[in-house]
């Protein structure tokens, strides 16, 4: 019977020259317009004893939750819900 050889390791691998890594250009943070909150004031008008909203109700969510007044649409913020105008 023959004896093996013992398994000999590979030899040490050369060190890896070292690549410098590009530098990315770092992105300009774009200036955001700061966000308002309609102030409540606005939304209703008070003459006497009597009070009027001035907005539109959202039509599924109810009482206290106006409708966003844009171009030719209306949008509620909290379901997303919109009526667009009609056309003349």
């Amino acid at each position: 019977m023959s004896k093996q050889a013992p398994a000999s390791q590979p030899p040490p691998a050369a060190p890896a020259e070292v690549i410098p890594e590009e530098k990315k250009p770092e992105k300009k943070a774009k200036p955001k317009a700061p966000k308002r909150r309609i102030q409540v004031y606005k939304l209703y008008k008070v003459e006497g004893e009597t009070l009027t909203r001035l907005r539109k109700e959202c039509q599924r969510c109810g009482r206290g939750y106006f409708m966003a007044q844009h171009k030719g649409r209306l949008t509620c913020g909290h379901c997303g819900y919109t009526t667009f105008a009609s056309k003349p």
